[in-house]
C-alpha cells in the first residue's frame, strides 16, 4: 500500500495516439486538452522522426524551447539531432549536429544542448576513443546561426587515456561562456569500470582500477576551455551529473561514493571562480555496493534551488525505492530536510525537476507489474503542500528502453518529452501541461 493521494489521470493511450502524428508532415485538426484537476494536457507533436531516443529539452532567455535526441535506425550511421520551437509554437528543424559510427550511444549518458545570452547554441556527444566498450570523449561544438552550422568539434577534457568520459551538465557562465561539468575516468587504469551499474558497465563491482572523478571546465566562444578543475576525487561512475544558474552562480549536484559505499547526492556551488567544498544534500546513507545509474536533477529560480533525486536508503517505511524532493534558498548553501515524493517497489527514479513562481514540478518513472509509467507532481514553492499528482502517461517500452523523461517551462506552459517504444522502435512523445482556467460562474 502507498501512502500517496493519486490523482485521476489523463487518458495515456490517447496522449500516445496523438503524438503518433509528429514529424508525418500532415496537418490535423488540433484536439481539446484534457483537464485533469488544475491542469489542461494535451499531445505536444514533435519534429523527431521514429528511431529517436535520448531527448534533451531546454529553454531559452528569450522564449523558444530548445530539443536534441539521437536518432539511431537499422542501416544508418547514429545522428545528433536537433530543432527549436518558438514563442508563436512553430518549429524550425530538424537540424544535423553531428553524425557518424564513432558516436557512443547509450540509454543513460545521453547529449545535451544549452543556449547562452548572445544566443549562441552549444551542444555536445559522446565519441568513441578505443575498441573497449567504454572507451569514450566528450566532444563540444558551438554554433551561432540556430544549428544551421556548427564549429569544429574539440574535446572538453585534456585526458587522452581510453576511459569513459560523460554523464555532462551545462549551464550558462555569464552572456556568451559556457560551464561544463563532466565524469572524468582518467584514474580508471584503462580498466573497463571499477563500479559496475546496469548494462551501462557490465563489469563487476570492484573489478580493479581507480575511481571516477568529477571535473569542470569553462568555455568561451572560440572553444577555449579555462579554469579546469577537479571538483571530487571519487564520484559514482555512471550517475549523471545536474546543473542550474542560480543568483549566486552554478549549483551542481551529482552522486558521491565514500569509501565505504556510501551514494548520496551531494552539491556544490561555482561563484565564477572557485567551487565550494561539494556536501550532501541530504545525508540519505544509501549504502551501494554498484552504480545505481540514476542520478539527480536540478533547477533554480534566482536564490532558490530544487533538487530531485532516487535512493534506497531507509527513508521512513524501511529500505525501499524512493524519490525525494529537497529545497535550499540560498542557491544550494543549504538544503531542507527532503519530502519523499513516491515510494515502494514500483519507484524507479530518473527524475525530472523545474521550478516557476508558482510550483515546483517533478516528473519520474514507476513500473508496476512489468508496466512502465511516467507521472508527474506539483508542489508548492516552499514544497510544504503537494498541489497535484497525475499519471501523464503508460508507457509500452521496458527496461531502460524508456531512458530519461525530460521537463522545460516556456512562458504558456510546462512541455515534457520522454522516450516510448512503437512496433519495436523508439520514438518522442511530447505533452504540453497548462494550468487550466478556472471556469466562469454560473449566472
Amino acid at each position: 500500500m502507498t501512502p500517496f493521494p493519486r490523482a485521476l489521470a489523463p487518458s495515456a493511450l490517447v496522449l500516445s495516439a496523438l503524438v503518433l502524428l509528429a514529424g508525418c508532415g500532415e496537418e490535423a485538426p488540433a484536439p481539446k486538452p484534457l483537464r485533469v484537476g488544475d491542469l489542461a494536457i494535451e499531445a505536444w507533436p514533435l519534429p523527431a522522426m521514429p528511431g529517436s531516443a535520448q531527448p534533451d529539452l531546454v529553454a531559452a532567455p528569450d522564449g523558444r524551447l530548445l530539443l536534441s535526441w539521437l536518432n539511431v535506425q537499422a542501416g544508418r550511421r547514429p545522428a545528433l539531432q536537433m530543432a527549436e520551437r518558438f514563442a508563436d509554437g512553430h518549429w524550425e528543424g530538424p537540424r544535423t549536429i553531428a553524425v557518424g559510427n564513432a558516436m557512443f550511444v547509450n540509454w543513460a549518458d545521453t547529449p545535451h544542448l544549452m543556449v547562452t545570452g548572445d544566443r549562441a547554441l552549444w551542444a555536445h556527444w559522446l565519441q568513441k576513443s578505443a575498441a573497449a566498450p567504454y572507451a569514450y570523449d566528450v566532444m563540444l561544438v558551438r554554433s551561432m546561426d540556430h544549428g544551421m552550422n556548427w564549429s569544429a568539434p574539440v574535446r572538453v577534457h585534456d585526458d587522452d587515456s581510453a576511459t569513459e568520459h560523460g554523464f555532462v551538465s551545462f549551464w550558462p557562465q555569464g552572456e556568451d561562456r559556457l560551464g561544463v561539468a563532466w565524469l572524468d575516468g582518467r584514474r580508471t587504469g584503462g580498466e573497463a569500470k571499477a563500479d559496475a551499474g546496469g548494462d551501462h558497465a557490465g563489469h563487476a563491482p570492484g573489478a580493479g582500477g581507480g575511481p571516477m572523478t568529477l571535473r569542470a571546465a569553462v568555455f568561451d566562444g572560440n572553444l577555449r576551455a579555462s579554469q579546469a578543475v577537479e571538483i571530487d576525487a571519487r564520484t559514482c561512475d555512471c550517475c549523471q551529473t545536474a546543473a542550474a544558474a542560480t543568483a549566486d552562480g552554478a549549483l551542481l549536484v551529482y552522486r558521491d561514493r565514500s569509501d565505504d559505499e556510501i551514494r548520496d547526492i551531494y552539491a556544490t556551488r561555482f561563484d565564477g571562480k572557485t567551487w565550494s567544498t561539494p556536501a550532501a544534500v541530504h545525508a540519505d546513507g544509501w549504502k551501494m555496493p554498484g552504480c545505481p545509474v540514476n542520478g539527480p536533477s536540478v533547477a533554480a529560480r534566482g536564490a532558490d534551488a530544487v533538487v530531485a533525486w532516487f535512493t534506497m536508503a531507509d527513508t521512513g517505511a524501511g529500505d525501499a525505492p524512493a524519490v525525494q524532493l529537497a529545497r535550499s534558498t540560498d542557491g544550494g548553501a543549504r538544503f531542507s530536510a527532503p519530502v519523499v515524493v513516491d515510494r515502494g517497489a514500483s519507484v524507479l527514479g530518473r527524475v525530472a525537476v523545474a521550478i516557476d513562481a508558482g510550483q515546483v514540478w517533478l516528473l519520474w518513472l514507476r513500473e508496476d507489474a512489468g508496466k512502465q509509467s511516467l507521472w508527474l507532481a506539483r508542489y508548492a514553492p516552499d514544497l510544504s503542500k503537494e498541489l497535484q499528482r497525475t499519471k501523464l502517461a503508460d508507457l509500452h517500452g521496458a527496461g531502460h528502453a524508456t531512458g530519461f523523461p525530460r521537463i522545460a517551462l516556456g512562458a504558456d506552459a510546462a512541455y515534457v518529452v520522454w522516450t516510448e517504444v512503437v512496433d519495436g522502435a523508439p520514438q518522442l512523445n511530447g505533452a504540453r501541461i497548462a494550468l487550466a482556467a478556472a471556469p466562469a460562474p454560473r449566472s
